[in-house]
């Protein structure tokens, strides 16, 4: 018993070791079953426009939603007083996550084709607005976490146009809803 126990110290370092090894590589995740597909979207401000009208964007869900009837949303969208067309995270309406996860969005100079892999840290923009700009393309954060390995889902954006009269905004963006996976790239994840 007494040799058990020096060496439990050890064994658990190794294995800890091991399972944090395994977590990091795709080839240790099942098999990706949710193809990524490219698709379009319109949101209107929270304010100025119809209360029909959708102003939240889900990314898991990846669907334009009504806040008036959710809160499941990721991000919202305004034109605030001065003009200025913005997203409004959830933290920053106040709703938070209840993963532990903040969402976010984080400005790339990398065009939206270009992107392949998410960035995953601490640098998305989750307290703050985020300033929407004709042809931008934003990495996506979501609130959701993938229940088995404790991770948020991602994506990428890119900003098509917006009607200041119309008070919308119209992005394309592709989501990554394979748990673990980074990949944002169009058909089945590979990492």
């Amino acid at each position: 018993m007494h040799r058990f126990q020096r060496a439990s110290p050890l064994f658990c370092t190794l294995f800890c070791a091991a399972i944090a090894a395994a977590c990091s590589s795709s080839a240790a995740l099942p098999d990706p079953t949710d193809a990524n597909l490219i698709d379009t979207t319109t949101v209107w401000a929270l304010n100025g426009t119809a209360i029909t009208d959708p102003s939240g964007f889900s990314i898991p869900d990846r669907v334009a939603v009504r806040t008036d009837q959710t809160s499941a949303f990721d991000f919202a969208f305004n034109i605030d007083n001065t003009g200025k067309p913005v997203f409004l995270p959830i933290d920053l309406l106040g709703l938070g996550s209840v993963s532990g996860v903040n969402p976010g969005l984080l400005l790339t100079s990398i065009p939206f084709d270009s992107i392949r892999t998410a960035v995953t840290g601490d640098s998305y923009v989750f307290n703050d607005t985020v300033n929407v700009v004709v042809g931008s393309s934003y990495y996506a954060r979501s609130r959701v976490v993938c229940s088995t390995l404790a991770m948020p889902m991602y994506g990428k954006i890119e900003i098509l146009s917006v009607d200041p009269a119309e008070r919308s905004v119209t992005f394309r963006y592709l989501v990554d809803n394979n748990c673990g996976y980074l990949g944002l790239e169009p058909g089945l994840p590979r990492n």
